[in-house]
C-alpha cells in the first residue's frame, strides 16, 4: 500500500507506529486512540501501523474493538525510514504527521512515545494522585 493512498480526501495524515500485541503500552495507546478516532478523523486521516500481518492486525483489532484503520509495514523499511526502530532493528512506538503540499508528501513532524508521555491521558490522570502511577503498569487484560 502506498502512503499516498492513506490520505483519502484529507490533506493531513497521522501514522501511529505501534509495536503490536506484545506491547501493553502500545495496546493502551491504541485503546485510547480508538475513542478519539472519530474526532481525529474529522480533521485528518489516521492509521495505526505495525509489522504484524494484516490478518494478525485484524484479529487483534477485533478483540479490542478498534475501529481505526490499520496498515502493515511487514516487509518494508517504512518504520526504519521514519526513525521508529532501535539499534537492533526492532520497532519503537511513536507518531509521524504528514501533509500533502503541492502534490508532494512531506513529513511535517514526528514524536516518539514513551511509557508516561502525554499521548496517553492515563498518565496525566495518575499524576493527580499523591503517589502518581506508583508501580502501576498497563496490562493486556484487566479481567
Amino acid at each position: 500500500m502506498k502512503l499516498s493512498t492513506l490520505f483519502g480526501e484529507k490533506r493531513d495524515l497521522f501514522v501511529i507506529h505501534n509495536m503490536g500485541r506484545g506491547c501493553n503500552s502500545c495496546t493502551m495507546w491504541a485503546d485510547g486512540f480508538n475513542g478519539l478516532y472519530p474526532h481525529i478523523a474529522d480533521r485528518a486521516a489516521f492509521v495505526v501501523s505495525s509489522a504484524k500481518t494484516p490478518a494478525q492486525q485484524a484479529e487483534f483489532a477485533a478483540s479490542r474493538g478498534w475501529t481505526f484503520p490499520m496498515v502493515s509495514t511487514q516487509g518494508t523499511t517504512f518504520a526504519a525510514d521514519m526513525g521508529f526502530t532501535n539499534a537492533a532493528g526492532k520497532p519503537t512506538p511513536g507518531v509521524s504527521a504528514f501533509q500533502t503540499q503541492d502534490g508532494d508528501i512531506v513529513r511535517v513532524s514526528a514524536s516518539g512515545f514513551n511509557d508516561t508521555d502525554e499521548f496517553c491521558p492515563v498518565w496525566r490522570l495518575f499524576d493527580l494522585l499523591p503517589e502518581g502511577a506508583a508501580a502501576w503498569r498497563p496490562k493486556a487484560d484487566y479481567g
